[in-house]
């Protein structure tokens, strides 16, 4: 595709979304920021938050793995319905009773401000690491397919890419990202179904044969019950699901920020059950898109790449196909990285004003001051840390960093669970030193698990492990005081 037409996509692109922001962003103040005033239609959410959940790197490495692994992340998903249930009947009656603007006050709450700022500390790591990596890829998808041609730097493209992020949620904030998501949402699905569509036509198929062709195909298999010790197998995969949901979701200030978002807690658990009820569906969508590229791949006879996330954009930008595939395929990718990144931004500004800085305390114009601050030097900051992902250049060390960050949510979900399982409280100022200690203990129970365990290797279940090490040291933290009962 030519350099100057993927400009023009991401120009027009970029138009609608400063749109969106200019008109939803008028009146707003700190609340609209934080809470949309607590006024988003709940319909508006749920569609949105499918885009939220999903990302850049999804949006490329889902239909990847269908090659290794075939239809075996649905039993994941499967398990994301559990988790999402756990979340609209267990943890947002809870944040509702209390007010929360930020979720992490429960643990002030429940525990102390040591474990307050420990549980936000562990979000803001685990975000600012997730979400730069996810624009890293997409910002050198974009520097090799436009910018290095046109001989702008790739730290020129990073800072325009966040320039562009700031600009339309600085003043709107979550009021705003309410809506981008939404049309991010609808460009993403757009794509996938075009994309199936197109390849189907390519392959002389009409939209039900092709549905047909995947699922006879041997990419569909869903279910696999024959190796305990196989990163497929369906328990690992089904209950590491539950958990997984629960945690990225139900205690992420990024996805919960817009539950928190509607009228009222009936509305928020109608959005997350129809949520989850659409993703089991988007999912299947983008894994139905990764056997049909690679049953294309053959047809063609191209070589699948060594990199699996390669083959989406190989097929779709590299003239195989009609030029409108491509088009659809950068519009897809960027509706997906940008639809996270920008709910990112606005999260980890809640985050540092209300649970670091604890903003409500002080003046409303100082308030609104202090958060313009924060929102710019949290772009900064991912600024940062995309340019060192960039620099650092190594695809082992990056995906080890952000696997690392993955650990950081196995504290958050000991903490929540201890806080609403028991009513012992803790010795508040140890937390950070049980929630430091876990996922390290995880790491080097991963890198040996093999020897240790008989051949067993760890999965996403690794997360439980986490968490329940978490768990057991807060056990050994108790004081022997109990908490009131609305709180644990």
């Amino acid at each position: 595709m030519a350099p100057a037409l993927i400009l023009s996509i991401i120009a027009a692109y970029f138009v609608l979304l400063f749109a969106i922001g200019h008109f939803t962003s008028k009146g707003a103040d700190n609340d609209s920021f934080f809470l949309g005033n607590r006024n988003s239609p709940w319909y508006v959410v749920a569609f949105g938050m499918i885009g939220a959940s999903l990302s850049g790197v999804t949006f490329i490495s889902i239909p990847g793995w269908v090659g290794a692994s075939g239809f075996s992340y649905m039993q994941v998903v499967l398990g994301y319905l559990v988790g999402y249930a756990v979340i609209a009947l267990i943890l947002m009656p809870l944040y509702y009773r209390l007010n929360l603007t930020s979720i992490y006050g429960y643990l002030e709450q429940r525990f102390g401000r040591v474990s307050y700022r420990t549980g936000a500390s562990f979000f803001l790591l685990s975000r600012t690491i997730g979400s730069a990596f996810r624009l890293y890829l997409v910002a050198n998808v974009l520097q090799l397919a436009v910018f290095d041609a046109m001989g702008v730097p790739f730290v020129a493209t990073v800072i325009g890419t966040i320039l562009f992020i700031w600009g339309y949620t600085n003043k709107g904030g979550i009021r705003t990202i309410i809506w981008t998501d939404t049309l991010q949402t609808m460009f993403m699905l757009v794509a996938v179904v075009l994309t199936v569509v197109m390849i189907g036509q390519a392959m002389g198929w009409t939209l039900p044969q092709a549905i047909g062709h995947i699922s006879d195909s041997s990419y569909s298999k869903v279910f696999f019950f024959d190796d305990i010790n196989s990163r497929f197998y369906f328990w690992k995969q089904f209950l590491s699901g539950i958990f997984i949901a629960i945690v990225m979701t139900g205690l992420d200030q990024d996805m919960m920020q817009k539950n928190l978002s509607c009228r009222n807690i009936r509305e928020a658990q109608i959005n997350m059950g129809t949520f989850s009820f659409v993703l089991v569906f988007v999912n299947l969508a983008f894994l139905g898109l990764g056997a049909l590229l690679y049953i294309y791949a053959e047809h063609i006879g191209m070589a699948i790449p060594a990199r699996t996330d390669d083959l989406y954009p190989l097929i779709a930008t590299g003239g195989h196909l009609p030029v409108a595939v491509g088009v659809i395929f950068i519009l897809g990718l960027i509706a997906a990285a940008y639809s996270s990144a920008d709910s990112a931004l606005t999260a980890l500004t809640t985050s540092v004003c209300v649970d670091l800085l604890d903003i409500r305390k002080r003046p409303q114009q100082v308030q609104q001051t202090v958060r313009k601050r924060v929102h710019i030097l949290v772009s900064a900051v991912m600024v940062l840390v995309i340019v060192i992902f960039r620099a650092v250049n190594d695809d082992s060390v990056i995906s080890a960093v952000f696997t690392a960050a993955g650990y950081t949510y196995g504290p958050l979900l000991g903490l929540y669970a201890f806080g609403m399982m028991t009513r012992w409280q803790v010795r508040d100022r140890w937390v950070p030193v049980v929630c430091v200690l876990s996922p390290i203990i995880c790491y080097v129970l991963n890198l040996h698990s093999e020897e240790l365990m008989n051949g067993y290797r760890f999965g996403f279940e690794l997360l439980i492990v986490n968490g329940l090490l978490t768990f057991m040291g807060l056990v050994l933290l108790r004081d022997g005081k109990k908490t009131n009962p609305v709180l644990g």
